[in-house]
């Protein structure tokens, strides 16, 4: 089998092609969810925590060789990150917990599984016990 043949055959297998459609919806996703973070979650905090923005925090370091930049350590930033990731989590978390609360509502309540008809041994046995039942009364 030739190479290309190979990589063709690997690359058309459903769970690679559903795996890279979902790295895409996934992209596109994360687009969306930065975006209600960012412009819908973060002002309001902003305005409830006094507008205070993490990412300004650093602290420099002085240069030990002169003539070098001093070094900055911005730790802020890193702040800013966590706390981001922290709303974006909770934010995906809600989601999925109301699409799941949807998902339960439209499905139907499993019916119990019918008791499946006894075998021909189960029904030979049965007609056995009932009649030494009746040769010992």
């Amino acid at each position: 089998m030739s190479f290309a043949k190979e990589f063709r055959e690997f690359a058309m297998r459903g769970n690679v092609v559903d795996m890279a459609v979902g790295i895409i919806i996934g992209a596109a996703f994360g687009k969306i969810v930065s975006s209600l973070v960012s412009d819908v979650f973060m002002p309001p905090i902003g305005w409830l925590i006094g507008g205070v923005d993490f990412s300004d925090l650093a602290v420099t370091l002085p240069a030990l060789i002169e003539g070098k930049e001093p070094v900055l350590i911005a730790y802020g930033k890193f702040i800013q990150t966590v706390l981001d990731f922290t709303i974006v989590a909770f934010a995906i978390f809600m989601v999925i917990k109301g699409m799941n609360r949807l998902k339960r509502k439209d499905e139907p309540a499993p019916e119990a599984p019918a008791e499946p008809a006894p075998s021909k041994e189960e029904l030979l046995l049965t007609e056995i016990r009932d009649l030494l039942k009746q040769q010992q009364k």
